[in-house]
């Protein structure tokens, strides 16, 4: 891991760093760019416009770690309602939506997100929407994989995120393909020791190549979550080198980053999603952004100069 990418987290971390983020007018402009907004109403508006614009979109309504089951059910709650609306759009067939386990209520038990997480599927089945499950810290790993092996057979609308960065994730892969379930591969962005996670980024992007040609060979419509243009230009030649067609896998990026390379990417007949988050609880996805490319951090630099 970067000294610049674990600096930032561990900054991130402290409380009068996070009080000051939040508060701070000077960082509104900089979450903007992340963050589609508060409000599920402002997230739908910021999804059909990519969705003009040819792009696809996954919904993501911010949070983690609920700590109650009231909270875990206000949460599900959300996600039926963003599953209604979605359904209400022009665009249903192009979004879909990400939640997370301990959104679900994972850490008041397995047996409760597991109700929870079937709920959801049971609704989003009402529309026909997919639900990814995204892929968490390495403490929650093991039991999400778990997870989605007992859910899949019943729900196939579902798939998770497995992360390059961790020393399991290939025979995560290799689960994942035989059990049929769609993946989506990214680099990984949670503060983890070298006895879990690859420490050097050589080593993580050398696994994400290795893992997204697995998939693109042999598994079920895998999402490549990457900004990277040259781990996109491996991709982009092992699907060509091996008969990959564009209808076999997608590309997904953030809300905010690099739509240049989203739109030249779908200009070219590629499947583009992008990963639209929303809600005010976004200080932990706005922080592991940061930490994924220290050099997003500039832009917050350049509006403290500004002011």
């Amino acid at each position: 891991m970067s000294l610049g990418r674990t600096l930032i987290l561990k900054l991130a971390a402290l409380r009068p760093i996070e009080s000051l983020v939040r508060k701070s007018f000077l960082f509104r402009p900089v979450v903007k760019r992340f963050i589609a907004g508060d409000t599920l109403e402002e997230a739908i508006a910021a999804s059909e416009d990519l969705c003009r614009a040819g792009l696809m979109v996954t919904l993501d309504y911010l949070g983690e770690n609920t700590t109650t089951k009231e909270e875990s059910l206000a949460a599900v709650a959300k996600f039926k309602e963003m599953l209604t609306r979605i359904g209400q759009s022009e665009f249903a067939s192009m979004i879909n939506i990400s939640i997370k386990l301990t959104q679900c209520g994972l850490d008041q038990g397995d047996d409760f997100a597991e109700a929870n997480y079937r709920d959801v599927l049971t609704h989003a089945q009402l529309t026909n929407t997919f639900v990814r499950i995204d892929m968490e810290g390495s403490d929650y790993t093991e039991r999400t994989v778990r997870m989605i092996e007992r859910v899949f057979p019943d729900f196939p609308n579902t798939g998770t995120v497995l992360q390059s960065y961790l020393r399991r994730s290939l025979d995560d892969t290799e689960l994942m393909i035989a059990l049929g379930a769609r993946v989506r591969v990214v680099k990984g962005a949670y503060l983890e020791p070298p006895t879990v996670a690859f420490p050097e980024k050589s080593e993580v992007d050398a696994k994400y190549v290795e893992m997204s040609r697995l998939l693109l060979a042999r598994g079920n419509y895998p999402a490549i979550a990457t900004h990277d243009e040259a781990i996109i230009k491996a991709v982009r030649a092992f699907a060509a080198e091996h008969s990959v067609g564009k209808e076999r896998y997608e590309f997904q990026m953030l809300y905010g980053i690099r739509r240049d390379l989203q739109n030249s990417l779908h200009a070219e007949g590629h499947p583009v999603r992008v990963y639209v988050p929303f809600g005010d609880q976004w200080y932990p996805y706005f922080t592991r952004r940061l930490a994924e490319r220290p050099a997003n951090a500039m832009f917050i630099v350049r509006a403290m100069l500004k002011k």
